[in-house]
Order: structure tokens, then sequence, then C-alpha cells
């Protein structure tokens, strides 16, 4: 047995590493045993139900069959999910492109669809930074997804996403199309080291804008960090001490720059990121149409859902599960 060598312990961060491996191996085995064992004893009822004719219990046992199939797609979606940065939490960001108004007011729906999805998973989500729009609507905003496999699940809805509709804020009712971009990156604990120089930051406060209350708007408490060897920049405004706003917009630059980091060492371990372009026509990974009919299709697996306020009240996970499918197939 490996960590049972004496010198196991010498590399400890080597060490820690496999015995992680270990835990999520024995984890998912345990799991397997356990979807093993329900499926014996729906089966023994299936059979008892169905040879004493017990219509009550064959739609309990239909029912049970629907969740456990469910549990065993989420189990397979888990062991797809294998990079080093799936388990970890998320944050997303989300920024209108084309269409003004109406894009603005695009990201403010997408924004609604993702924070009820997380809530459908009992993940925990909080808005970092929110930019609102001239006049309705919000031109970006950021926020942490907290839960097991955040990052691994949310990575998938990377891209741009087309909204077509009769416009709300169009006095002919005429038919526009908006773009938004969706951007995820995994956050990095503690654990992971990310080395930022004081001198290669600028950091700027001011006064919080949007939501977190009137109190937030007399201080100059929000924060924006700019990393200046590579340009990148991040806000937070969410939390009423400058310093909490300072620590939470260090852990996104820092989220960033480990993304960035990935991306140098293999161009080709985020896929998703590829559908980064241009927020216009002909880039989009997802189409919600809303008039003249209603559809959702996904441009990556052809996955199409006629109910579009259904995924547009969160229930994406159909969306993931395809696309994380497909990336696995091409890659085995």
């Amino acid at each position: 047995m490996l960590s049972a060598r004496k010198d196991f312990w010498d590399d400890a961060e080597k060490a820690r590493s496999i015995l992680q491996k270990k835990t999520k191996l024995s984890e998912a085995l345990e799991q397997w045993k356990r979807f093993s064992v329900r499926i014996r004893e729906t089966e023994n009822l299936w059979m008892m139900a169905s040879e004493e004719n017990d219509g009550g219990l064959l739609l309990d046992l239909e029912a049970d069959l629907e969740r456990l199939s469910a549990d065993v797609r989420e189990e397979e979606l888990k062991m797809m999910l294998a990079s080093e940065q799936d388990p970890m939490n998320a944050i997303m960001s989300i920024h209108a492109g084309a269409g003004g108004t109406e894009a603005q007011d695009w990201v403010e729906m997408l924004l609604r669809m993702y924070l009820r999805w997380a809530e459908k998973r009992n993940f925990k989500t909080a808005i970092i930074d929110y930019l609102p729009g001239d006049e309705a609507g919000v031109k970006s905003v950021s926020f942490t997804v907290e839960g097991e496999y955040a990052y691994g699940y949310a990575k998938a809805e990377i891209g741009i996403h087309r909204l077509v509709r009769i416009s709300p804020f169009d006095a002919g009712a005429r038919r526009h199309t908006s773009f938004a971009s969706v951007f995820v990156y995994p956050e990095i604990d503690d654990e992971i080291r990310i080395d930022i120089r004081d001198d290669d930051l600028r950091i700027d406060t001011f006064r919080s804008g949007g939501k977190g209350g009137q109190h937030v708007n007399k201080t100059d408490s929000a924060v924006r960090i700019t990393h200046l060897p590579t340009g990148i920049v991040v806000q937070c405004q969410n939390e009423r001490s400058q310093h909490k706003n300072k620590s939470m917009a260090m852990k996104y630059l820092k989220s960033r720059l480990y993304e960035r980091e990935l991306q140098q060492k293999n161009d080709k371990l985020d896929e998703e990121n590829k559908q980064k372009k241009d927020i216009a026509w002909g880039s989009q990974i997802r189409s919600y149409v809303l008039h003249p009919y209603k559809l959702v299709k996904d441009h990556r697996t052809n996955l199409e859902i006629g109910n579009a306020q259904k995924v547009l009240d969160g229930d994406i996970d159909d969306f993931i599960q395809a696309y994380l499918m497909a990336v696995s197939d091409r890659k085995s």
C-alpha cells in the first residue's frame, strides 16, 4: 500500500494529493455500491407488486426509479468532472453585449436564471460586483457560486448567450436580438499559491453604486484592483467594509490569474474558453427564442427545449449535462 511506505510523507504535497484522490475514489465506489443495493431492492419490490397487482406500490416504485435514474446521472456527471479545478467554487461574470438597453435587460434575466439554478442545486451565491444599466437591466455583474463541483458544472455556461424576443422597450413592438457573455472562473483556496507583487497592483476605491443599500453609497467602500502586467481588472462593492471588498477583489483576481496560468500551461485544458469570442452575431453557444416561437437551443450539442420559461427559471441542468457528455465523448 503506497501510503504505508516510510517515505510517503517525504513530499507532503504529493502525499496529500494522493490521499485526496484515494478518498474521492473510495466515496465514488461506496456510492455505486449503494446504487447497486437500491436497484436490487427496487427489482424485488417491482416483482412483488406486479404479482400482487398493487397499483399504488407500482406508482411509488416508478417515482423511485426516476429519482434513482437522476441520482445515477448526477454521479456519472461527477465522474466526468475529473480536473483539479472542477470541485472548486466558481466565480461567474455576465456582461452585456450588442443590443444596448435590450442587452442589459438580458443580463438581468440571465442573472436571475443562474441564481435560481444555484438555488435548485443548494449552492450559495453572493453578488460581488453589480453595474446597473443606464435605463434598465444590468451592464455587468459578478457573483460567487459556492457548492460541490460548482465550477465543474458552471463552466458549461461559458460563452455567448443570444436572446430573440419582442422588445418591451420598443414602442413599435418590434423583434430584437440581444447578446450577453458569460465567463466562469474557479475560485481558488488558500492552498493554491498565486504570487502577486504589490508593485504590480493599482488599487482604487470608489463609492458603490447599484445594489448594496444606502449605506454603501455614502462611503468610498468599493474597491477596484488592476493587475498591471496583465491588464486584468476586478472590483467588489457588495460589502460595507472597504477591507472586505478588497479581500474579495483579491480572491477574484487570484482566480483570474490562476485560470490564465492554466491556459498558458495547456491551451487545450479549457476547451470552453474557445467560446469567448466577440459578443455578437455568429458566436453564440445558446439561443433563447421567445418570438415568433419559444425554443432554447444549445448550438454545441443541438439540444433543444421548447419550454423556454422553464429554462429561464433556472432549469438548465439538461444543457449542462449534454455539454459535459459531449466534451467527455470528444476526449475519450
